[in-house]
């Protein structure tokens, strides 16, 4: 094991991998070996080395005429206290490439996103094409450490054709946890293990086999590939289905890294990933998605497909029948019968189905309580934002309704000040009220301005000037100022042009 600790992050790397990184690919090569030697509930047992040594190659596995082997693997549920070992059907050599993939898988990550390499045109993309880039230097950078390294090479003891089958292995697993794979390899196991747990509840199917389902079939070397594929990426996206406290340290890690991402890429001027905004965090948001896409159909599907750990659950009730993932699930029936006939004419006998066993998985269990806290911490932030958002409405009301009292007080005091003057106070208590109008900002220091002689203090850098008139105080910014000159320069010369008239008239009289 003393090669398999040099799998990680090395010295060289442009990033540190805040989540991929040594403890990562440990914690991955440990889920792996948890799946494949933890007991299962139902799984079928077989003796590989009988099975290679009887049918030999896997294209010889399959019986003649069509009919399936008898050592093919379906879900049950039914079986009475049986429990069997993944890791049992899987012969040793691809076994051992299985946990050697898993300790490889993430080898020198840098810390970013296929999508962030290709964006960037890193020279990993570029070699090779866009298409799965940090897989394929995973696989390739660890197996130069192993080839090229003679204190790290374990396989001396091969032979050539079992090195071959060895490193298809490794690279087919480690390609295997590509993301944007998803959804192909999920697919193909789904149709492999049968239809899924609402597909048969919609059509009132038994609650957990599925007789049309083909199986997996352990002497065959693409279901066993296919299986491998499974467990790996299981294993890579385990965190919602730890301990809530572990699962907690995880999600913070690979949060950090993707704010360390958003970073990088607001530094480069590039638009930032979603849920890779440090200031604008989304976390219960992420979880949630991760869970509720990516986890939990894959987690379903291999607990439908019988191949996670569990323990049978004592039975309390002939009313049970539902396991750990179809709780609650009415469409299970303990007395489902089918009708028998004995002969043309005989009384039709009633034939009960075996009742299917609960069964408790720790997996389910953790990714279940983890996706309902994040759920509620999503519930708990909407109701947040909306009482912060309803703070501000009011807050924005309360100011335009102060806004609106503090410039109407100052018109209602002229309307009812300038009946009462003569037309040089009214000229004076106008200009005033000019500048009672705009003299509302705060800003700035002020100066004072006195109305009698019209100068004004200040300079032209948009100082604001202090109205004191009339015991008011406030404040007139420059521009302010300048419209209040300028509307007292326009009543001036509405004065004069007033008085002309007046002049001219007098002289037309006299004429």
């Amino acid at each position: 094991m003393d090669c398999l600790s040099t799998l990680g992050p090395t010295p060289s790397t442009d990033f540190s991998a805040t989540n991929h990184n040594r403890v990562h690919a440990t914690d991955v090569l440990h889920g792996v070996y948890y799946l494949t030697t933890r007991p299962i509930p139902g799984f079928t047992q077989i003796n590989m080395v009988e099975v290679l040594s009887r049918h030999g190659s896997s294209s010889e596995s399959e019986c003649e005429g069509g009919e399936r082997s008898s050592f093919t693997h379906r879900t049950s549920f039914l079986a009475e206290d049986t429990y069997g070992i993944m890791g049992g059907n899987i012969p040793a050599l691809e076994l051992m490439a299985l946990y050697t993939a898993a300790a490889m898988h993430d080898y020198d990550h840098p810390g970013r996103t296929n999508a962030f390499l290709v964006a960037t045109h890193a020279p990993q993309a570029v070699l090779y094409n866009d298409r799965s880039v940090l897989e394929n230097h995973h696989a390739a950078a660890a197996w130069s450490l192993l080839l090229h390294h003679p204190e790290n090479y374990f396989l001396t003891g091969l032979e050539s054709a079992e090195f071959k089958r060895f490193r298809f292995l490794v690279i087919e697993a480690i390609l295997a946890t590509d993301l944007k794979r998803h959804f192909e390899i999920l697919a193909e196991f789904n149709a492999k293990v049968g239809k899924n747990w609402r597909e048969r509840r919609k059509e009132r199917r038994k609650c957990v086999n599925d007789e049309d389902a083909q199986g997996v079939d352990w002497t065959v070397e693409t279901d066993r590939l296919l299986v491998m594929q499974m467990v790996i990426k299981l294993a890579d996206i385990n965190g919602p289905a730890k301990t809530h406290p572990l699962h907690l340290q995880w999600t913070m890690r690979i949060a950090e890294e993707f704010y360390e991402q958003g970073d990088e890429e607001a530094r480069l001027g590039m638009p930032i990933s979603p849920y890779m905004d440090r200031r604008n965090p989304q976390l219960a948001k992420l979880q949630e998605t991760f869970i509720n896409h990516l986890v939990a159909p894959l987690c379903n599907a291999m607990v439908m497909g019988g191949l996670v750990p569990g323990t049978w659950v004592e039975e309390t009730s002939d009313n049970e029948c539902a396991s750990d993932t179809e709780k609650g699930d009415s469409t299970c029936k303990d007395t489902d019968e089918e009708g028998e006939t004995d002969g043309e004419s005989g009384p039709v006998v009633p034939k009960k189905r075996k009742k299917p066993r609960k069964v408790n998985c720790l997996l389910t269990k953790n990714l279940k309580e983890n996706y309902e806290h994040w759920v509620a911490r999503m519930a708990e932030e909407a109701a947040q934002k909306e009482a912060l958002e309803a703070v501000a409405e009011a807050n924005v009301q309360d100011a335009l309704a102060v806004s609106e009292k503090t410039e109407m007080e100052p018109i209602k005091e002229e309307s009812e000040s300038l009946p009462q003057s003569n037309a040089s106070s009214a000229d004076s208590e106008t200009r005033c009220n000019i500048d009672r109008m705009f003299c509302h900002c705060t800003w700035h220091k002020p100066q004072a301005v006195d109305h009698n002689d019209g100068s004004a203090g200040g300079s032209a850098n948009g100082c604001l000037h202090t109205c004191t008139r009339g015991g008011k105080r406030g404040f007139l910014s420059l521009p302010v100022l300048a419209i209040r000159q300028g509307l007292q320069g326009a009543m001036k010369t509405g004065e004069k042009r007033e008085s002309r008239k007046t002049v001219r008239a007098d002289v037309g009289t006299e004429v």
